[in-house]
């Protein structure tokens, strides 16, 4: 399956360019942002901050709708991941012996935006929410600026609106490594979130165990799961929209009508015609777009199964009975109304999911994304008593002699 061939590749002259920056901005600091960012986006900065003027000059460049939309997303998203939210726990046995979880959110978070002659708001959204439900203390943010040296206005409403104070203008892989690392005016943090390019995507990769990271974000991808009822225009549309974002992107249809599967066809090609830039959807609908006529609904699961896609839309006559069956997706779009458009932006669950086949062990970006857990161990002298010989055995069975000494040596108290 040609969606298994769009992994992250190890291109030697990438990986020799991503290593080369890192070890510029550790050892340079900020003069190799502003430098690499000269580089890169044009841009001739005097601070790598966001001042407070940019932020308002922001709120007037954009639409009160575009600000509604904003405002309404946040709501949305953050009512989402406040179910998410975890608490400590502890529990008690009659021995005496108490055992519990302590859990504490992540100091400071970096969140990294994609930018420069695009603007992704809702990335901001989607990353920032669940940290900032988990009770993360500092989140900071960075994205490329254009060559006048700004940031979407799009971008600083929401990151405003949601309370982040610390805005950088810096993006690729020094803007990792300044997270990872930190400079003069770049705060060092935790963890690093927030999809980006192939350079993103593999400084992400090169500094974790330095920092914590989410994933390591692929082209978007999207499965439809569909009979023959289905609406062949929505299918169209919406595996159009997610062609749209890279010629990487992958669009495919599993279904067990031969005849929905012609309409799909003839429809994608018309509204491909209609699209004011067709030549990146048209792109990925010739290289990883797919079409699958599957003799059973059966078959046609396991083949939505294996692929484990990012998005999984199901349009059948009873969708409900297919949700139970779908082992593996980043997120299950149940009906033909919701389309995975409105889960990019609005619905609720965060947007940054897992990409390339990894939904068959990961999971979106969540609240447990941004806390860790502490185990807790209290033994009373009777449970340590009662313990202490299957202990002793364990470790003299490891050949761990000081293991067992530490037991032994309570018991010699008594």
């Amino acid at each position: 399956m040609k969606l298994q061939k769009r992994r992250l590749q190890d291109d030697q002259t990438v990986m020799d360019r991503v290593t080369s920056i890192i070890e510029n901005v550790k050892q340079d600091g900020d003069r190799a942002l502003y430098e690499l960012t000269k580089k890169f986006d044009g841009a001739n900065l005097t601070s790598l901050l966001v001042s407070k003027e940019e932020v308002n000059a922001a709120y007037l460049a954009i639409q009160e709708n575009e600000l509604a939309a904003i405002r309404k997303a946040i709501k949305n998203v953050r009512a989402y991941h406040e179910e998410q939210h975890k608490s400590s726990w502890m529990k008690t046995r009659e021995d005496g012996t108490m055992l519990g979880q302590k859990v504490t959110p992540l100091d400071t978070v970096g969140l990294y935006v994609p930018g420069g002659k695009a603007a992704y708001p809702s990335s901001v959204i989607m990353n920032a929410i669940p940290a900032l439900v988990a009770g993360v203390g500092q989140i900071a943010l960075a994205s490329p600026p254009d060559e006048d040296g700004q940031l979407p206005a799009g971008v600083l409403v929401a990151a405003n609106e949601l309370g982040l104070t610390s805005m950088y203008k810096m993006g690729g892989a020094q803007a990792i490594a300044a997270f990872a690392y930190g400079t003069e005016t770049v705060k060092k943090v935790d963890k690093v979130t927030g999809p980006g390019n192939q350079y993103v995507a593999l400084a992400k990769r090169s500094v974790f165990g330095e920092v914590d990271i989410d994933m390591i974000a692929g082209p978007s991808e999207i499965c439809v799961l569909a009979d023959e009822g289905a609406n062949a225009r929505f299918i169209a549309a919406d595996l159009l929209s997610q062609a749209e974002h890279d010629e990487l992107a992958s669009a495919i249809l599993v279904t067990t009508s031969s005849l929905l599967a012609e309409r799909v066809q003839v429809e994608v090609a018309q509204q491909l015609d209609e699209l004011s830039r067709p030549q990146v959807a048209k792109q990925a609908i010739a290289d990883y777009g797919h079409i699958y006529v599957c003799e059973s609904f059966d078959q046609a699961v396991k083949v939505v199964n294996e692929l484990a896609c990012e998005h999984v839309e199901i349009m059948t006559e009873e969708p409900m009975e297919m949700l139970g069956k779908i082992k593996h997706a980043g997120a299950i779009f149940i009906g033909p109304y919701s389309a995975e458009v409105v889960g990019d932006y609005i619905a609720g669950p965060s947007h940054v999911l897992p990409t390339n086949g990894t939904a068959k062990f990961s999971s979106p970006l969540s609240v447990d994304d941004f806390i860790k857990k502490t185990s807790i161990i209290s033994y009373s002298k009777q449970a340590f008593q009662a313990d202490a010989q299957a202990v002793m055995s364990l470790a003299q069975m490891e050949g761990l002699e000081a293991h067992a000494k530490a037991i032994e040596v309570r018991l010699q108290e008594d």
